[in-house]
């Protein structure tokens, strides 16, 4: 490996770098068809294994019950924010992410393409959620589908913002807070009608959602979809609602430069709220199929050129529990251990041993999503720190034979309240 060469911003080296590796919903439960094992268990990950033997492990509980089982909960939490006390809805994270302008009077939702069943007739209170990605449609085509919709349903003080591949917002200012709406992949094959908008002002949010269908049912650009054997994207789905978020800068407030890369807007919503820089990969996506080693190579540039902190997330494990894909989702994780962690932890080998400065890794799913349920859980997860000067302060090393969810919590290492890991993470070397 050639030489690095050091170059930090403030004028002085920091005293440790950091990374958090977070693979979005790696944790499960026994699957048959992997004979009994998770995927994290029937994955081959040598890395994270690695780390493991010698790090801390244990289990964290991420979500608090008074908050509602998602990412976006999940990952405030990993970052080092009590949800109970700065959780403020999903959408606004993924407007501050997209450059969205809000009021104090906006409030901000998500809006999803998504593939109902049925077709021109068929109510919409009848129909059954068939999927919350629609094929995991292209931005391209998505953002042409939403201006559709757009053209016939935005008016003063209610405006849709294209965002990428299925996700997308709609920003109501003084829209309804107090309602009931629910994330379309927890409900996937379902019948929606137990899932309709309710309370305040939902014959508002439903007619918008009927509407939506209406208008995309027989676009041209779903016609072409169906006619290539892609699902539609026939409706929109509203939810997550949510108003301006107000989050400390977590990063400045521990003297850490930082950096944040993701290839969905809510992550880099929520590092930008952290101060952190977002960082644009080429080729990621939020799929499978993501650059696994763009983003490696470009956590290793963001360290080389001083930042102490990034914060890497890995949106397919994720994706493959909510399409039930048990194979696909040890295939997610496999090319994460192999193409991320590996070679990040080879670089901070080496950067240690250049210029003396040690480093810790967090590695950890932000919640689990089952392939048998589809959907999310408030289960705790497993976690390694490992810290390669062998500092775990009060807490100790607590190692573990494997990373997977039985091995962690073999070592009966617990954090209840997961936010309080982060400090564990950046506590400073004694």
């Amino acid at each position: 490996m050639d030489r690095i060469e050091p170059a930090f911003p403030t004028g002085r080296p920091p005293r440790r770098k950091h990374v958090i590796l977070l693979g979005d919903g790696m944790a499960d439960l026994p699957v048959p068809a992997l004979g009994g094992r998770t995927p994290l268990q029937a994955a081959r990950t040598p890395h994270a294994d690695r780390l493991a033997r010698s790090g801390l492990c244990g289990l964290a509980r991420t979500i608090p019950d008074q908050v509602p089982p998602a990412s976006d909960t999940a990952n405030m939490a990993v970052m080092g924010y009590d949800p109970i006390r700065y959780y403020s809805g999903r959408s606004p994270l993924e407007a501050v992410s997209m450059g969205i302008g809000m009021d104090d009077s906006d409030v901000a939702y998500r809006c999803n393409l998504v593939t109902l069943s049925g077709g021109a007739g068929e109510p919409f209170a009848e129909r059954t959620m068939i999927d919350h990605s629609a094929d995991e449609i292209d931005s391209e085509t998505a953002a042409r589908l939403i201006g559709a919709v757009a053209s016939e349903l935005a008016r003063p003080g209610l405006r849709f913002h294209p965002g990428r591949s299925y996700r997308h917002l709609m920003i109501w200012q003084e829209g309804p807070e107090d309602i009931r709406l629910t994330p379309p992949h927890d409900i996937l094959t379902q019948a929606i009608a137990p899932y309709l908008p309710s309370g305040d002002r939902d014959a508002e949010v439903l007619a918008l959602m009927d509407a939506g269908a209406r208008i995309l049912q027989d676009h041209p650009l779903n016609r072409e979809r169906v006619a290539a054997g892609l699902r539609p994207a026939n409706a929109i789905w509203i939810w997550g609602q949510g108003r301006k978020p107000r989050l400390p800068r977590l990063a400045e407030g521990l003297g850490l430069s930082g950096s944040v890369i993701a290839a969905v807007d809510l992550i880099q919503g929520l590092g930008i709220c952290a101060g952190l820089r977002v960082v644009e990969v080429p080729g990621a996506t939020g799929t499978l199929h993501t650059d696994y080693s763009a983003k490696a190579r470009a956590a290793m540039a963001e360290l080389a050129a001083g930042q102490d902190y990034v914060y890497l997330h890995v949106e397919a494990p994720d994706e493959c529990g909510h399409r039930a894909e048990a194979g696909n989702k040890v295939l997610a994780i496999e090319r994460i251990d192999e193409r991320i962690l590996g070679p990040l932890a080879a670089f901070l080998d080496e950067w240690e041993r250049q210029h003396g400065v040690p480093y810790r890794i967090l590695f950890l799913p932000d919640h689990p999503t089952p392939v048998s349920l589809r959907t999310h859980t408030r289960d705790p997860v497993p976690f390694v720190l490992y810290s390669s000067d062998g500092e775990y302060g009060e807490a100790g090393p607590h190692p573990a034979d494997a990373y997977d969810e039985a091995s962690c919590a073999g070592t009966g290492f617990v954090v209840e309240e997961g936010y309080r890991l982060f400090s564990l993470f950046t506590a400073p070397p004694v």
